[in-house]
């Protein structure tokens, strides 16, 4: 049993640490960039389909918060499982195809000017 113990200590490294920090916070700016985007630009802005479903049904503040709710469990899951390369992908995955965006669609796209 303290071989066990000492080999799941082991596997849990700063760099595990610091990725699902930094995942949990990636889906947490994605939500709030989501939410404000959303309401200022209209639903039509969102471009995953499920999603838009899902706000469409539940409203947006509600399919939003399941939604980053269920990535964070699944990032906590893979964090156990201690696949912190999977989730490190993951966080580079969302600052590129979520925070990115919503940054420039909000902050640096001349069109929000017409708004």
């Amino acid at each position: 049993m303290l071989r066990l113990r000492r080999f799941v200590e082991h596997r849990h490294t700063t760099f595990g640490n610091a990725v699902i920090v930094l995942f949990l916070l990636a889906q947490a700016a994605d939500g709030v960039l989501t939410y404000v985007g959303v309401n200022l630009l209209g639903p039509d802005i969102e471009a995953n389909p499920l999603l838009a479903w899902m706000m469409a049904t539940l409203g947006e503040g509600p399919a939003l918060a399941l939604a980053k709710g269920v990535a964070a469990t699944l990032g906590a899951a893979l964090h156990v499982a201690t696949v912190h390369r999977v989730v490190a992908a993951l966080v580079l995955v969302y600052f590129v195809g979520a925070i990115g965006p919503w940054l420039l669609v909000l902050f640096v796209s001349p069109a929000r000017l017409l708004f």
